[in-house]
């Protein structure tokens, strides 16, 4: 058997973990055997594979990498079944990872990136900077871990954790087949959300790739001139051309892609702000969802409840074509909100 430098397999799909374990030596049915063994059983310890020869077992355990993170810090919620992780990486960076239980339902909040480059003005994540994007194992790991420590079976995951996943497109959508795949985690395609503040030329890359995977887009503004203060990305591809591409891939694929708008007081919450974005939306096969802002930095504050009754009261006036959901985030009482997740020290810093 060759002898190598250690590498990291934890994030390979099945096909490249038969093409290595052929370079090792071994027959390519030792890599579905790996593949099963660390997604579909979330197995790190070569030990414990025991339909796997003892000699290969230990020739993975003085060779490879099959754990990319570890568990820094967990902080349970008060309020609901909630969880946030924060784990540290092989490099010593940080991420942020929220289990969400209600009911038969759980949703797990992954991260695609450390930090985010987008720099959302209403957004503590984009405060910390960007670092560098996740590997496909980093993205892994966190569900693996969630899985491993709460009994609940995984029913949903979502891509809204810390960082742009279509700025780390390929890895994200990587990490996605493996959640799906039926040796991996199973998961239905329905039941992977992927986020995006707006990335245009990932998203019709999506659309054009004909992904199975939900897409959400976080709008959170009518107009462009308020979406340009809130969210800097807006002035590179602005509303309308995200709205024309979406449009144009619900007509032809009748698919229905959700739209998020986080509701800030004073800031995108008014009458006007909610007559715009129902005709933005009109005629569109989607699902909007309001989602009130989860208090963190700056500014931006929560507006009151009738303020978010009158809101709504128009949108449903004048909808058509798309459902509207009013989604209020868990784990407010440890910042495990949407748009709260951030390592503190690194800010101080």
């Amino acid at each position: 058997m060759l002898q190598q430098s250690k590498i990291v397999l934890k994030g390979m799909m099945q096909q490249e973990l038969q093409g290595w374990c052929k370079s090792v030596g071994e027959t390519s049915f030792r890599g579905i055997q790996l593949f099963e063994w660390m997604y579909k059983k979330g197995v790190s310890d070569p030990n414990l594979m025991l339909n796997i020869s003892h000699k290969f077992r230990g020739f993975l355990k003085e060779n490879s990498i099959l754990s990319t993170l570890k568990l820094e810090l967990k902080t349970e919620s008060q309020l609901e079944q909630t969880t946030k992780y924060l784990f540290k990486l092989a490099d010593n960076q940080f991420i942020e990872t929220v289990s969400m239980v209600m009911e038969n339902r759980h949703t797990v909040c992954i991260s695609s990136q450390i930090g985010c480059s987008i720099d959302c003005d209403f957004c503590a994540t984009g405060k910390m900077g960007f670092n560098r994007n996740l590997s496909v194992g980093e993205i892994v790991d966190q569900l693996i871990y969630v899985r491993n420590n709460i009994a609940n079976p995984i029913t949903n995951v979502v891509y809204m954790g810390m960082g742009e996943p279509f700025l780390n497109y390929e890895r994200v959508i990587k990490s996605a087949e493996i959640f799906h795949n039926p040796l991996g985690f199973n998961l239905g395609r329905h039941r992977i959300t992927i986020s995006t503040a707006g990335i245009l030329p990932k998203i019709k890359q999506f659309i054009n790739e004909e992904q199975k995977f939900k897409l959400a887009i976080s709008l959170n503004a009518s107009n462009n001139i308020t979406r340009d203060k809130i969210m800097p990305i807006n002035k590179k591809w602005n509303i309308q051309k995200i709205i024309k591409e979406v449009k144009q891939f619900s007509l032809l694929n009748r698919r229905r892609i959700m739209f998020e708008y986080v509701l800030m007081k004073e800031i995108n919450d008014s009458p006007e702000n909610a007559i715009e974005l129902a005709e933005l939306l009109s005629g569109i096969n989607c699902k909007l969802n309001i989602i009130p802002y989860n208090e963190s930095v700056g500014i931006y504050k929560r507006p009151d409840e009738k303020s978010l009754n009158i809101f709504l009261k128009i949108l449903h006036e004048r909808q058509n074509g798309y459902r509207i959901l009013v989604r209020w985030s868990k784990g407010q009482d440890i910042a495990a909100g949407c748009g709260q997740l951030v390592y503190k020290e690194k800010i101080a810093n």
